[in-house]
């Protein structure tokens, strides 16, 4: 009667650490894509600045250019620059589009590792307590 309880006993501790360590591994998970989804919006930040510093240069050019060259800023230089500036706005905007939705899918993935861990950790627990009911002594 003594082995039949142990081995009940270490078949439902092993299924908790089991379950515990899956648990742990879907936590551990999440912290590290969240993490990342973090890193990418700093990095996103980082990258937009950069690009504008850039178009600011760009432009602070083309206006010391035109003024050197005795252009005046009215009529088609300055159409030509607004054109410039929307298309580089409209590029930008499709980056921190892009930017967001990669934050997203990471921060999803997050979400889906400690869901996987739920889901495993009960699976294990059931699949020990099926096994410690097994080792039960049956009525016969």
């Amino acid at each position: 009667m003594a082995i039949p309880i142990f081995a009940i006993l270490a078949t439902a501790a092993t299924a908790a650490v089991g379950a515990r360590a899956q648990y742990v591994a879907g936590k551990t998970q999440e912290v590290e894509l969240k993490r990342q989804a973090e890193e990418e919006r700093i990095s996103a930040q980082s990258r937009e600045l950069q690009r504008r510093e850039e178009l600011n240069r760009a432009l602070a050019a083309n206006v010391v250019g035109q003024a050197m060259s005795g252009i005046a800023g009215e009529g088609t230089p300055a159409s030509i620059a607004l054109a410039s500036a929307e298309r580089a706005s409209l590029s930008e905007a499709t980056m921190d589009l892009s930017e967001r939705l990669r934050q997203a899918a990471l921060k999803r993935q997050a979400k889906s590792a400690t869901q996987a861990g739920y889901m495993a950790a009960g699976s294990t627990l059931l699949k020990g307590g099926l096994e410690a009911a097994q080792l039960m002594p049956g009525e016969e």
